[in-house]
């Protein structure tokens, strides 16, 4: 193995890495010949000096082949999957994939955990009693035979180098890099064995992402590595200003979508986001010749409760009850103490610092501040009004679910600092942005 200190001076003074370097660099993360100190070194190198679009391709397919590879030969559809760059309150995954399965694709996501700022679905899994978040690699690809989807978390043996950087870019500021974005989110993706990919990459105030340039550029980018390693793979740009839906918290978003898929609550901004990608993973699968067929069969599996039936089934598969889409809270924690936000003047809800808000809730304990740390599934926000609601001085902005009250009134002030109230209502964001294909 080569010297890790010089693998990291290399980058450190802006040179390219060549593929032995780089599969070094990825051995060490499993053999832990790169210590954390030098790890996380090396991720500030590449956040400060970058990849070329080819040491990208080589990272994501050393951290790809670090571990199992899985193959599908046993399924007769097609294989696809998206992925979210991350964001305050997305839950999109859990409704998504429980339509693309019910129109007939099969979905096998591995998931992440919160990084940063951002939630995580197998946080947000694990709030439910019982879910099992890592089942072996015979049950997960099982139960995707039986269902057409399921859900879980990276498996030790999924690679493993990057399960490993994970967890140190998380503390380490490293989190917003373009190239360990793609590598991470890739190497994941082409080890599950998909035939194709479609990518949810958020932009705003809380995305990584904060400005269009930089969410394209990351879009671009995994659309290039994914279609240079072989998967095609098209990027849909989607907004990050404002809290996704109507909740920002583990257990609080797992409820959230037991109603949207069972009709009682689809807010607006979320139900555009999980249409626009379930139609083009669709389309990307030949599941469906074109959008308007595509949105047919979207309408018809929400309709029907096709989808609330797959997701039903998913959650009792892996070890959740068997009645969650009845019940969710019967086994889910509920926060100690939940309290109003209150608006403190009277206007338009013209703004919001979202990541202040997904730092509410980590400071909740919602989230991580160190690696490996337990998080409380039960606390954060719910009833969020949307930008560009009109409220009075002492109306409900949202509630704030905590463990006690001291808590509860941080958060509350800390939300009513992360809206801006205005006189006259400013105009709203798009909720999709563009597409980029190749």
């Amino acid at each position: 193995m080569l010297l890790p200190q010089e693998i990291i001076r290399t980058k450190r003074n802006g040179g390219s890495l060549s593929k032995e370097q780089i599969q070094s660099f990825v051995d060490g993360l499993v053999t832990k010949d790169f210590n954390d100190a030098q790890a996380g070194s090396m991720a500030m190198a590449i956040f400060q000096k970058g990849m070329e679009t080819r040491e990208i391709i080589d990272f994501t397919m050393a951290m790809k082949n670090s571990g199992d590879v899985l193959s599908w030969p046993e399924l007769e559809g097609p294989i696809v999957d998206k992925h979210s760059t991350g964001g305050v309150g997305d839950k999109v995954s859990f409704m998504l994939a429980a339509i693309v399965a019910a129109c007939g694709a099969y979905v096998p996501m591995i998931a992440g955990r919160g990084l940063g700022h951002t939630g995580g679905t197998a946080d947000k899994l694990e709030s439910i009693a019982g879910f099992n978040v890592q089942p072996s690699i015979g049950e997960f690809k099982r139960i995707v035979k039986d269902l057409g989807m399921a859900i879980i978390s990276q498996t030790d043996n999924l690679a493993p180098a990057d399960k490993r950087l994970y967890g140190i870019r998380d503390i380490t500021a490293t989190v917003e890099s373009i190239p360990l974005i793609t590598a991470s989110i890739l190497s994941k993706k082409l080890a599950a064995g998909l035939d194709t990919l479609v990518m949810d990459v958020k932009v705003g105030n809380g995305a990584m992402m904060s400005n269009i340039d930089d969410a394209k550029a990351l879009a671009q980018s995994i659309v290039n590595v994914a279609n240079g390693a072989g998967v095609p793979t098209q990027a849909i740009i989607t907004d990050m200003n404002q809290v996704l839906g109507a909740t920002a918290g583990n257990a609080l978003e797992m409820a959230e979508t037991v109603k949207y898929l069972n009709g009682t609550l689809r807010e607006p901004r979320l139900h555009a986001v999980v249409v626009s990608l379930a139609k083009a993973m669709l389309v990307s699968a030949k599941v469906a010749e074109n959008e308007d067929k595509a949105l047919a069969k979207i309408n018809s599996v929400l309709a029907s409760g096709a989808a609330a039936e797959i997701f039903s089934k998913m959650i009792h598969a892996l070890g959740g009850p068997s009645d969650f889409m009845e019940d969710p809270w019967r086994s889910m924690q509920r926060a100690n103490c939940i309290k109003d936000v209150i608006a403190l003047d009277h206007g338009y809800i013209n703004g919001m610092q979202t990541r202040d808000i997904g730092l509410a809730v980590v400071g909740l304990k919602g989230g991580r501040t160190a690696n490996g740390q337990q998080i409380d599934h039960s606390v954060g926000f719910d009833r969020v009004l949307p930008i560009g609601t009109l409220v009075n001085r002492g109306d409900v902005l949202a509630r704030v679910h905590a463990e006690d009250e001291n808590s509860a009134n941080l958060a509350s002030q800390q939300y009513q600092t992360a809206l801006v109230i205005g006189e006259k209502a400013a105009e709203q964001t798009p909720v999709i942005y563009q597409t980029i294909s190749a």
